[in-house]
C-alpha cells in the first residue's frame, strides 16, 4: 500500500474519532467508564469530554510521532527497507485504538460485556502482525528489539529479531486462546511478555559476545 493511501485511511479514522465524540456526546452521561480491571468491569471513570475527545487526540499525536520516526532516526535508509511493513502497523494500530473507542462507548451506552474478552482478539492480531514487522525489521533506532547489542551488531540483531518474531507471533496464539478464560489468560500473558523482554534482552547479549568475543563493534 502506498504512503498516501496510508495517510488517508488514517486521516478518515481520526476524523471518524471525531465524528463520533460529537455524535455521541448529548447521548451519554456525564461521568463515563475509562477504565477496566483484570475481570473486565469498569474500575475508573472519567469526565465525559476528557473519554470522548481524548482518544482522537491521542490518535493524533501518536500517528505524528509514527510519521516522523523515518524521518530523524540516524538510520533512516534501513527503516525504508522495511517501510511498508511499518506503514502497514501504523494502520493496524489506528483500527486497534478506533476498536477500542468503540468498544468503550457501546459500554457507557448501556451495553454490558466482558471488556478482557472482547479486546483479546485484537490484541491477537496486534501481536502477530508486530511479530511479521519485526522479523522485517532492519537496524535502527526506534523501532524493534533494541538492545545494546542489537544494536552494535547487523547479525546480533538479525538473530534476536528472527527469533523475536516467532515468540510474538506465539505471543498472538496466547492471546487469541484467552478469549475462553481471560482472567487467567490475563496473568499468562503479563508473564508471557515480561519473560520474553528478558529472554531478548539475555539472549541479544549472549549472541553479541558469540559474534563478537572481543568486545568490538562490526557492522
Amino acid at each position: 500500500m502506498k504512503l498516501k493511501s496510508v495517510h488517508y485511511i488514517i486521516m478518515f479514522t481520526i476524523a471518524a474519532s471525531f465524528f463520533v465524540a460529537v455524535f455521541f456526546y448529548p447521548l451519554l452521561p456525564d461521568k463515563i467508564a475509562s477504565h477496566w480491571g483484570v475481570y473486565g468491569q469498569a474500575d475508573g471513570y472519567a469526565s465525559k469530554a476528557l473519554g470522548l475527545f481524548f482518544p482522537p487526540i491521542l490518535l493524533i499525536i501518536l500517528d505524528a510521532f509514527f510519521f516522523l520516526i523515518p524521518n530523524i532516526d540516524p538510520l533512516k535508509k534501513n527503516i525504508q527497507s522495511f517501510r511498508e511493513y511499518f506503514d502497514h502497523f501504523i494502520l493496524l494500530m489506528n483500527f486497534f485504538l478506533f476498536y477500542l473507542y468503540s468498544l468503550t462507548i457501546f459500554w457507557n451506552l448501556g451495553a454490558r460485556f466482558n471488556m478482557l474478552m472482547f479486546l483479546m482478539p485484537a490484541f491477537a492480531i496486534l501481536f502477530y502482525y508486530i511479530g511479521v514487522m519485526v522479523g522485517k525489521a532492519k537496524r535502527n533506532y526506534f523501532i524493534g528489539i533494541r538492545t545494546p547489542w542489537t544494536l552494535a551488531n547487523d547479525k546480533v540483531w538479525e538473530k534476536t529479531h528472527k527469533l523475536g518474531s516467532v515468540l510474538f507471533k506465539l505471543g498472538a496464539l496466547i492471546f487469541l486462546v484467552s478469549v475462553f478464560f481471560p482472567l487467567q489468560g490475563f496473568v499468562l500473558l503479563i508473564s508471557y511478555m515480561i519473560a520474553l523482554i528478558f529472554f531478548l534482552f539475555i539472549y541479544s547479549y549472549l549472541e553479541f559476545r558469540k559474534e563478537e568475543p572481543n568486545g568490538k563493534r562490526a557492522h
